[in-house]
C-alpha cells in the first residue's frame, strides 16, 4: 500500500512531525471525502492543523502479464514514436504496472471502456476521461493525445479561422474552395458542430 501525504498543506515538514510525534500519535482521521481519500487533523500544543491523505493500492502484476508489457514496449524505443492514443495508453499501463481495471477505476469509467480506449482505440477520446488517465501516467494530456484530439483540444474553430484567414479569404470563398457548405464551415468555425476524424484528415490534416 502506497501512502501520499502532502505536508506543506498541514503547513509541518517531514522532519518536524518526525521530531514532534509518531506520526499515528498526532494525526487522527476527520473525515472520508472519497474512496481511499481522507482529511486527517492534528491537534498540537493547541495549534489545530489538517491534511489530506490519499491512498493508491494496486496488486502485484502476475510474472506473465510483465512478459506481454516487456515484448509490447519493445516495439518502441522510445515513447517519441509512438503516434496512436491506443498504443500511447497501453505504453504508459505497462511502465506503471497497472492493469487496465486500474486505470478504469482511478479514471471513474468502465473497464470495457478503457478497454476499447486501450486495444482497439477511438477516434476521439473524452478530454474529462484523458485528463485523469493522464494524471495517473503522470504526464501532461497533450502527449497521450493523437493529431486529431490535440486539434480539437487546441480549439477547431480557431485553428480553422486561422488558416482562411492566412489564405486571405473569406468564409463564403473558403467554403467553396473546400467543396463544403457555407453553413457547415461557419459551424465549424462557431464550435457548433465538431468536426469528425475523417472530416479532419480530409480538410485539414
Amino acid at each position: 500500500m502506497y501512502r501520499k501525504y502532502y505536508p506543506h498543506l498541514a503547513e509541518l515538514s517531514e522532519d518536524e512531525v518526525a521530531k514532534q510525534a509518531p506520526f499515528g500519535a498526532k494525526w487522527r482521521l476527520l473525515a472520508q471525502v472519497e474512496v481511499r481519500c481522507y482529511i486527517l487533523i492534528s491537534n498540537i500544543s493547541g495549534s489545530v492543523k489538517v491534511a489530506p491523505l490519499q491512498i493508491l493500492q494496486f496488486p502485484v502484476i502476475l510474472p506473465h502479464k510483465f512478459q506481454d508489457a516487456e515484448k509490447f514496449n519493445l516495439q518502441f524505443s522510445d515513447f517519441s514514436e509512438i503516434t496512436e492514443t491506443a498504443d500511447k495508453l497501453r505504453w504508459l499501463r505497462y511502465q506503471k504496472g497497472l492493469r487496465q481495471r486500474d486505470v478504469a477505476d482511478y479514471a471513474g469509467i468502465y473497464r470495457s471502456t478503457y478497454i476499447h480506449y486501450e486495444e482497439y482505440g477511438k477516434d476521439f477520446y473524452s478530454p474529462k476521461h484523458m485528463e485523469k488517465i493522464a494524471q495517473l501516467f503522470e504526464v501532461p494530456v497533450e502527449r497521450l493525445l493523437d493529431d486529431y484530439n490535440l486539434f480539437l483540444r487546441n480549439g477547431q474553430g480557431k485553428q480553422i479561422k486561422a488558416i482562411r484567414m492566412k489564405l486571405g479569404l473569406t468564409q463564403r470563398e473558403y467554403a467553396d474552395r473546400l467543396g463544403i457548405s457555407l453553413c457547415n464551415l461557419k459551424q465549424w468555425e462557431q464550435n457548433r458542430k465538431q468536426l469528425f476524424k475523417s472530416t479532419w484528415e480530409k480538410y485539414f490534416k
